[in-house]
């Protein structure tokens, strides 16, 4: 079993595209699998379910999904680099070429978690507020994230990505989830192709705090 210190995986996960087809040995998948379980949730309910998709035909389906929804992303994307600096601009490449890579082989990917939710067991308390609801999500992403650290101290690579959710119906009906069962992310598992994980780019908590009120500044 890995063990790596827990803020050294947090600062150096990154999201991995590139992945190798070698099999992940079953003790690991499971442990990933386990750790995820651990993660909490809405009055302990886990109204969460993943599926572990290994199956080649069912990958090559979900990345046809996945290409053709990669390709409408990165069309928008590219204009909203347009303009920017230069050393931003090579970085965002760095980016596409590696989304590019993962859309190319989708099928080769060694496994593929769907993170699937039942909203009839979660108290999604902000259902009535006039803007998009987020609070459900509460009850699933951390689950999805508890995977990811997971994977890295694996030594696995991975990335969190809710393209597939646009085709939701499609991936309900490929894999035969049923109702009231949806889709909230899918994770594509496997050993990087080069160094994988390494420094993340983030904003300072100074960027990211208010002190006490809105607009008011934090200090350490």
């Amino acid at each position: 079993m890995s063990e790596m210190n827990l803020y050294d995986a947090m600062s150096t996960l990154r999201a991995v595209r590139r992945l190798r087809p070698d099999p992940i040995p079953d003790d690991v998948l499971h442990r990933v699998l386990e750790a995820a379980t651990w993660a909490p949730s809405g009055g302990n309910v886990q109204a969460w379910r993943m599926l572990l998709v290994r199956e080649r035909p069912l990958k090559a389906a979900l990345g046809a999904l996945y290409a053709e929804r990669w390709a409408a992303y990165t069309a928008h994307y590219r204009e909203l680099m347009a303009g920017q600096p230069a050393d931003a601009i090579e970085r965002s490449e760095r980016t596409l070429a590696a989304g590019n890579h993962l859309a190319e082989h989708f099928a080769d990917t060694p496994a593929v978690l769907i993170f699937c939710f039942n909203p009839q067991h979660m108290a999604i308390t902000d259902s009535e507020q006039d803007r998009p609801s987020v609070v459900g999500g509460g009850s699933i992403y951390p689950a999805v994230q508890n995977a990811l650290l997971a994977a890295r101290a694996e030594g696995l690579g991975c990335v969190l990505t809710t393209l597939l959710c646009q085709e939701e119906p499609k991936v309900r009906e490929l894999l035969e989830i049923p109702d009231p069962w949806y889709t909230a992310a899918a994770v594509p598992l496997g050993y990087p192709v080069a160094g994988g994980h390494g420094p993340i780019r983030r904003r300072p908590p100074e960027k990211m705090t208010f002190s006490d009120r809105w607009g008011k500044a934090y200090q350490r």
